[in-house]
């Protein structure tokens, strides 16, 4: 049997790294040059109109037509001198990924020939074909109607010869099919509410902005190696490979020396980066072999979601250029640590961070105190939303595995600080604060000052952290959209701060002073969600059951989890911040489930394809060659001396036939079990279905096959191994 893992492996490792011509200045020099942003619009537009677009961007304040020409001109002025041809309205479906529809700039001028032109109207509106794209039964096959709408928060930027305009995606009848709506729509909920709140203490606050950081973890593999994987190429993950001798234990890959071929993508990827606005700050070693990650300054989310999302396309574009695959599935091997995509997330004023202590005054203090305090309420009333939020077919390999959080939301906040909430809940009042004439209010709370430094340990089980001035939440998967888990966030951040005034507002209106009645409510706040804190380890089965008994949710099924967006509660807060409708929710987890379904199917196909045609085929031919060798030996020595010299390969030829018995019957019981679940026509019942009794059959048969892996012979084996895949040559 020819085999070609071995031409594969060594064309691999002989590419030489590819020569990057890096810009002449320094990154700031080139930092957004290829995005409209103000210093473009300044340029180019008149200084009214970019007056305008300054308070649509800052204030919300609206577009009108007038306004939209004049800004389509001036885009248009700037996108020729860069030698743009096209433009696209760049929008986020529900297919986790982006999606474009791309037009020149050519017009009939009616006089036998053609102009370029680019109106307020194309630059604020199109028409893309919506009956392809997921909308859970909002949008039927037969009613193509759909809306793009510029989003002009976001700046326009070129890739390419290609003007992409970033926009939101709406159905004919107006509902959300995409990403991008409902987090805008979020992101004012949670301005509205923050103000209010933050007014108590800083009357002159106009605005709160949801800012977030993310880190991108990914993996990455040589091309030819990667190719030669079907399940890689068409499922994101290797389906069986049994372990390499050494991975990752012996931790000299975390933080260590970037190999040189991976040191000229990253330089070509962070030039093209910046390029685009994207401020690209940190870059790493990760854990695991081939794994590394890319971290940027933290953004306003809106912009960081949409600069993740360009960021994960850029990524798979420079890795070829490089003879690499960059891998974004949160699990794509086994045993070794998978790919998350941690969400620092952090609320900020005009005026500052409204998560950062100690402030210069005990009302600062409080400020902080209720800051935090209410970030954990909504995070404690919604856990079960916000697992719901950065669940997937995909991170679900990778939660509670190698360093990753568990499918159980907390909230680490480090000794100091959980001091400080306990000692604001259980003091007497006539000590924790008092009034002292002119000098104001005096809050006794001596751990406050301590902040100052970083002074909280970090929690690689906790899957939402307090890290100093920010909260982490690392429970998000690398591949996912960052706005599912922002969404989800900011609705319940901005839920608890409003019943938080609300019932503040009502203590005064009964005759309490402002501050004591802030107090009042802060201490019930931090004894209704006490629960949610946690800083032992999240591993543990104690801490399973533990968690269930504070009511925390502690499902596992993935299919079944989703089922929280639908939850009562769900329902009424997103509604109620006019976030998203409950046909909206509908339609969006009748996506997820027939989108988890669809991802395990194939997976399903894959696996029984490669072992009936590879590994199968493989694994008789060596135990053909054994069973000539045994009987060549039988022809030499007599049958005794034969059979005791034959021992191993007899013990081995009895091993193949069990283990290839076993894998042709697990094929057999996982075609099956599809056909089963196939024939289920409500999404949410396929997808348990798909969960309960046909990825498990998976496991199974994963396990014969990698059993093989170590006894076929290494010539034989006709896909690259972890060894391989692992260790960038």
């Amino acid at each position: 049997m020819e085999n070609l893992r071995f031409q594969v492996v060594s064309e691999a490792f002989m590419k030489k790294p590819l020569e990057v011509k890096t810009p002449s200045e320094r990154p700031c020099g080139y930092f957004g040059k290829k995005v409209f942003n103000r210093e473009k619009m300044y340029k180019y537009l008149p200084k009214d109109v970019y007056e305008r677009m300054a308070d649509v961007i800052d204030n919300g304040a609206r577009l009108d037509r007038k306004v939209a020409d004049a800004v389509a001109a001036g885009i248009r002025q700037w996108a020729a001198e860069n030698g743009v041809t096209h433009y696209t309205h760049w929008f986020q479906p529900l297919t986790e990924g982006t999606a474009e529809k791309h037009d020149s700039f050519i017009e009939h001028d009616f006089k036998g020939g053609m102009v370029e032109e680019f109106s307020g109207k194309l630059l604020v509106q199109q028409e893309p074909d919506a009956s392809s794209f997921p909308s859970g039964g909002i949008r039927n096959t037969f009613e193509a109607r759909g809306y793009s709408a510029w989003d002009p928060t976001s700046p326009v930027f070129i890739i390419d010869d290609t003007l992409c305009i970033p926009t939101i995606f709406i159905s004919y009848t107006g509902e959300a099919l995409d990403y991008k709506a409902p987090l805008l729509r979020t992101l004012h909920a949670v301005n509205v509410a923050a103000t209010e709140v933050c007014r108590y203490f800083y009357p002159d606050v106009r605005k709160v902005q949801s800012n977030l950081g993310w880190e991108q973890e990914y993996f990455l593999v040589d091309e030819g190696l990667y190719l030669a994987r079907p399940d890689l190429l068409l499922t994101g993950r290797t389906l069986m490979g049994h372990d390499s001798a050494k991975n990752q234990q012996m931790d000299d890959h975390y933080f260590g020396t970037i190999p040189d071929r991976v040191q000229a993508f990253m330089k070509d990827l962070e030039t093209q980066a910046l390029e685009l606005g994207i401020p690209c700050k940190t870059r790493h070693n990760e854990v695991a072999p081939n794994q590394f990650e890319l971290a940027p300054i933290f953004e306003e989310t809106n912009l960081a979601v949409d600069h993740n999302m360009l960021l994960m396309s850029l990524m798979k574009k420079t890795a070829r250029k490089h003879g690499f695959r960059a891998l974004l599935h949160e699990k794509p091997f086994a045993g070794i640590n998978g790919s998350g995509k941690h969400n620092n997330w952090s609320l900020s004023t005009d005026t500052g961070i409204l998560l950062h202590a100690p402030g210069k005054t005990p009302g600062d203090n409080l400020r902080f105190a209720v800051f935090i305090v209410e970030t954990l309420m909504g995070v404690y009333r919604h856990n079960g939303l916000l697992k719901a939020s950065i669940m997937s077919a995909t991170n679900a390999h990778r939660l509670g595995a190698n360093e990753a959080p568990p499918a159980i939301i907390s909230s680490f906040l480090g000794k100091q600080l959980n001091e400080l909430l306990d000692h604001i809940e259980n003091a007497d009042k006539k000590d924790l604060f008092s009034m002292a004439g002119k000098q104001g209010m005096k809050m006794d709370i001596p751990e406050i000052p301590e902040l100052l430094i970083d002074n909280t340990d970090r929690n690689r089980t906790s899957p939402f952290a307090f890290t100093g001035n920010r909260f982490e939440f690392r429970a998000v998967g690398s591949e996912a959209n960052c706005a599912s888990a922002m969404i989800a966030l900011n609705s319940a951040v901005a839920e608890a701060l409003t019943d938080f005034k609300r019932r503040v507002d009502a203590l005064i209106a009964k005759g309490e002073e402002q501050t004591l009645a802030i107090i009042d409510i802060l201490r019930e706040d931090i004894k209704t969600c006490k629960p949610i804190r946690f800083d032992g380890n999240g591993y543990s089965e104690e801490w399973v059951q533990e968690a269930a008994r504070r009511g925390l949710d502690v499902e596992k099924s993935c299919p079944v989890i989703f089922e929280r967006y639908l939850a009562p509660e769900s329902i009424r807060m997103f509604e109620s911040l006019n976030v998203m409708s409950k046909k909206e929710l509908e339609a969006r987890n009748e996506v997820k489930w027939e989108t988890y379904t669809k991802k395990i199917q194939i997976e399903a196909r894959v696996m029984g394809d490669l072992s009936m045609n590879h590994i199968i085929p493989v694994a008789t031919h060596y135990q053909s060659k054994l069973i000539k060798n045994v009987q060549n030996m039988r022809g030499i020595f007599d049958s005794d001396k034969a059979d005791k010299l034959n021992a191993r390969n007899i013990k081995l030829i009895e091993e193949i036939a069990a283990r290839t018995e076993a894998i042709e019957k697990g094929v057999e019981e996982l075609v099956e079990a599809r056909k089963v679940a196939n024939k289920i026509g409500d999404e949410h019942a396929k997808a348990i279905a798909y969960h309960d009794t046909v990825a498990p059959k998976m496991d199974a048969i994963r396990y014969q096959i990698d059993k093989l892996e170590l006894i076929v012979e290494d010539d034989l084996w006709t896909l690259p191994k972890y060894r391989e895949l692992l260790f960038i040559r």
